[in-house]
């Protein structure tokens, strides 16, 4: 036997010992899949790994990947991201576009309707847009709104009145949006998560339980039929959906599963057909798997990085904050661990954003000049630093990465770093409330344009999550969003980034994302490769009948 058949042979005897240790729920799922528990005989179309258990469907609460991808599949916008991750007509048909390019008028499909029937009019999105601004709502993804005209004081208390906001429904099936200056991508934020509308009625009926089975009004090509926690979520297709003729999956289910070898296991015993979730790929398998047909490969618009709470004292100093950046070797991150053809990533921007937008490019490894920054922060060779923690969620990678990074801290620097790993719904809210030192995060583009990124880290922002504010920063942003010259505008945000990252460094980039499916082509189709590494379900099609 080679060496090499050797350390296979080892790597599957390691994961079919946890596959033993997950038998009971294993053999529970794939008894109720094949089965059909609550449909005797039927197997749902689609099986999807799709990481931990949502937080939410609720449009005005999500602020992650993977519970948008269910409420793409619950709710439809003006538009919609297609499988390559472009805008299409939704409940919009049309939309006429002003000359200034800063009002657009929408016109809603007259057969939109909610699955009980009633109408989606215009006035449900500005109800609903109208609930994610309110102040108490508390979303965090509300700047997103922010391009409409009015909108930003209305969130922040500065205009109490709604009717100030660049929204008005001119007819039930009219909705005239007035932005505060042209905004190139705005048909893009149209399909964005936040912007879905919601079954006002029901809420209103229902408070806090009206995303539930059985209570839920929506208006996107499923229904929520089964919403069982920690076990699986079933969707149905919606009979009352406009599209719903070119909608090919009758049943889906959810399973979330946040753990990589369990999400592995699963698959390859045909319980699951479809990992979609990134970090659902065992690191130790990808050498193998990426020479297999149904392993699925391509750069999106996301990266791996690590936010600093610089409300910590010891993280107050933009010094201190360097010299970790400067100890932090990329390249043996990706070439140890994650190991499928990521990209070291030196600027928080992915290349490639907005077709021709330049990021400025971050320092690099340069120990030397680390320790004498934290030397010039007071704490030479590492003396009086105090212990930190490093918070990272529960995926096998994250916990890898986790361990790398603590050894080269200690190896460079004389800091002791203490590991804290927290199950992701926890380690969302310790994020959020700024209960951590420094921590694993990762983003995603919400649309092809380098603001969907430095937007994040603007004074206030929900998703900006390190206690960092830079009023030069947030200048630049404001200037980059008035100026109409697309190159300008560009430059302008370039020299905002390299304050983020060479100045003040609140967080660190570390690699550039791979979008990783697995699934075998053979079976079904309609996943596609895209920069926003979106994979709507309503796209999704088998090409064989063969379970």
């Amino acid at each position: 036997m080679s060496a090499s058949q050797a350390r296979q042979r080892s790597r599957i005897t390691f994961h079919l010992s946890l596959f033993t240790f997950h038998l009971p729920l294993l053999a529970a799922l794939a008894t109720c899949s094949l089965a059909g528990c609550d449909s005797p005989g039927s197997r749902a179309d689609l099986v999807v790994l799709n990481g931990a258990e949502p937080e939410s469907i609720d449009p005005a609460e999500i602020t992650g990947q993977l519970d948008g991808r269910i409420a793409y599949a619950l709710f439809e916008g003006l538009l919609h991201f297609d499988r390559l991750g472009h805008p299409q007509p939704g409940i919009a048909q049309s939309w006429d576009i002003s000359s200034d390019r800063r009002t657009y008028t929408f016109h809603l499909r007259p057969e939109a309707k909610w699955s009980n029937g009633d109408p989606v009019t215009a006035n449900d999105f500005v109800a609903s847009w109208k609930r994610a601004l309110l102040p108490a709502t508390a979303c965090e993804y509300a700047y997103i709104f922010f391009p409409i005209r009015n909108s930003e004081a209305f969130n922040n208390g500065t205009v109490k009145d709604f009717s100030a906001v660049g929204l008005k429904a001119l007819d039930s099936q009219t909705l005239q949006v007035e932005l505060q200056n042209p905004t190139p991508y705005f048909l893009d934020l149209c399909c964005f998560m936040t912007y879905l509308p919601v079954h006002l009625p029901s809420i209103e009926k229902y408070g806090d339980d009206w995303i539930k089975p059985g209570k839920l009004v929506n208006n996107g090509p499923f229904l929520l039929k089964e919403w069982k926690l920690n076990y699986r979520m079933r969707l149905k297709k919606n009979p009352t959906f406009w599209d719903a003729k070119n909608v090919q999956l009758e049943t889906i289910d959810i399973l979330p599963i946040d753990n990589a070898i369990t999400a592995y296991n699963f698959y390859a015993s045909k319980v699951a057909d479809l990992i979609l979730d990134k970090g659902l790929t065992p690191p130790s398998l990808i050498p193998e798997l990426k020479a297999r047909q149904d392993f699925h490969a391509a750069p999106f618009l996301g990266d791996y990085f690590i936010r600093f709470n610089v409300t910590r004292k010891a993280f107050s100093d933009p010094r201190v904050r360097q010299a970790f950046a400067m100890v932090i070797d990329r390249d043996r991150i990706v070439r140890k661990i994650t190991q499928a053809g990521e990209h070291p990533a030196y600027s928080f921007t992915p290349p490639g954003t907005a077709g021709d937008y330049q990021s400025p490019r971050m320092f690099g490894l340069d120990p030397n000049r680390a320790r004498e920054l934290l030397a010039e922060a007071g704490y030479p060779g590492g003396k009086g630093f105090p212990t930190v923690s490093y918070l990272y969620d529960n995926k096998k990678l994250n916990e890898d990465i986790a361990v790398e990074i603590q050894s080269m801290l200690a190896q460079e620097l004389n800091v002791h770093v203490e590991l804290v790993k927290q199950e992701w719904k926890v380690y969302l809210n310790s994020m959020n409330r700024l209960d951590y030192d420094f921590c694993r995060s990762s983003w995603i583009g919400d649309y092809n344009d380098p603001n969907s990124f430095l937007d994040c880290f603007v004074t206030g922002s929900g998703n900006n999550r390190t206690g960092w504010s830079n009023p030069t920063y947030d200048a630049l942003l404001a200037d980059a969003a008035k100026e109409g010259d697309p190159q300008t505008r560009l430059n302008i945000l370039a020299r905002a980034e390299d304050i983020l990252l060479n100045q003040a460094t609140p967080i660190c980039p570390l690699y550039y994302y791979m979008g990783i499916q697995i699934y075998d082509g053979t079976k079904f189709g309609g996943i596609e490769p895209n920069l926003i590494d979106n994979h709507p379900f309503r796209e999704i099609y088998r090409v064989s009948t063969e379970r």
